[in-house]
This record gives C-alpha cells, structure tokens and sequence, in this order.
C-alpha cells in the first residue's frame, strides 16, 4: 500500500514539474517572438541601436525554450546572423534572417 502511494506522488510531482516547464517555455517562444517583431521594426526604421536591443532579448529569451532543440539552435544561429547584418546596417538580410528565425519559432 505505501509503495502504491510513492507511486502516484511521483507520478502527480512529475507531471506538476513537466506542466510548469510547458509554461516557461510557451513564454519563452512568445517573448522571443515579440522581440524578433520589435527588432524587424527598428530595422525598417533603421534603428540599428533599437533593434539591436530587442535580438539580445530575443537571444537572452530563447535560454528559456525547453525541448525543440534543434529548431531552437537553428532559429537562433538565424537571429545571431540577422544581429551582425544589422550591426553593418544590411537591412535587407538582416530582415530576411530574422524573418527566418520569426517563422521557425512561430512553428514551435
């Protein structure tokens, strides 16, 4: 009988924790999202300095993604390429990077 009750504790504990990590992450992808949005603004401003902000974030937000490993990585190699094309003041492929990496984690 005790076991039985281990059991389901454990079970109901992992289940708490796997729910809470589901949240952060959607977070984590709707943060990142928003400020890949922002920063392709700034950059249609050329606001380089705005713009560059808001992929740092996005960067920084992206920390927070659990699971999806590998389209996270690839979608923020693409956010990084868009963050050093913008430092150049190469709007056109800064934007299509980032339009990239914003339709990868729209997908997630």
């Amino acid at each position: 009988m005790l076991a039985f009750i281990m059991a389901i504790s454990v079970g109901a504990t992992s289940s708490v924790a796997y729910a809470e990590e589901a949240t952060s992450s959607v977070a984590g992808v709707s943060e990142v999202i928003s400020h890949i949005e922002n920063a392709l603004e700034q950059i249609s401003k050329s606001d380089f300095s705005a713009a560059r902000g808001h992929i740092k974030s996005a960067r920084t937000a992206s920390e927070q993604i659990s699971g999806h490993d590998d389209e996270v990585k690839a979608a923020n190699a693409l956010v990084i390429q868009g963050q050093i094309k913008a430092g150049r003041g190469n709007v056109a492929d800064s934007t299509a990077d980032l339009n990239k990496a914003l339709k990868i984690y729209k997908a997630l």
